[in-house]
């Protein structure tokens, strides 16, 4: 019984499994889905990507470069965040593009429910980290100790 209770607790090595699925599941389906096409688009959809950004802010001298950072987070980042390298830095601008993301749905009328789980799986790995089995926790783990 106490076996099968194991996955109860927070504080085992299955914590770390799930954290695995989450970044490699979640990870791999924003790159095939979102970042890919983007990354690989060119500076004209750069722009209109940025234009999401600086359409709220202003600055519409940056709207290539913000539709870069976009693209960037949602394919580069992600694939960081699938092998486990920097994986809170990785999150923390993959979960900005989210909330951008989500803000021009909500403008639009619409339901962003899929940027809304990518932020919080992002959200998710700033918090938790990105477990025991991830390129992080081999490289850095004996900096914090």
């Amino acid at each position: 019984m106490k076996r099968y209770l194991l996955y109860l607790n927070t504080n085992s090595s299955y914590h770390s499994y799930g954290l695995l699925l989450l970044r490699i599941i979640g990870g791999s389906m924003m790159v095939y889905n979102h970042g890919w096409g983007k990354i690989t688009a060119g500076p004209e959809k750069w722009n209109r990507l940025g234009h999401a950004l600086t359409d709220i802010i202003g600055f519409e001298f940056l709207s290539t470069f913000f539709g870069f950072m976009a693209a960037f987070s949602e394919s580069v980042c992600a694939l960081l965040i699938v092998i486990g390298l920097f994986t809170i830095p990785a999150s923390i601008l993959l979960s900005f593009t989210m909330f951008v993301a989500i803000m021009n749905h909500i403008i639009d009328n619409e339901m962003p429910e899929l940027a809304i789980m990518y932020c919080l799986l992002s959200l998710v790995l700033i918090v938790s980290g990105p477990g025991n089995y991830s390129l992080d926790k081999k490289w850095f783990s004996k900096i914090k100790n």
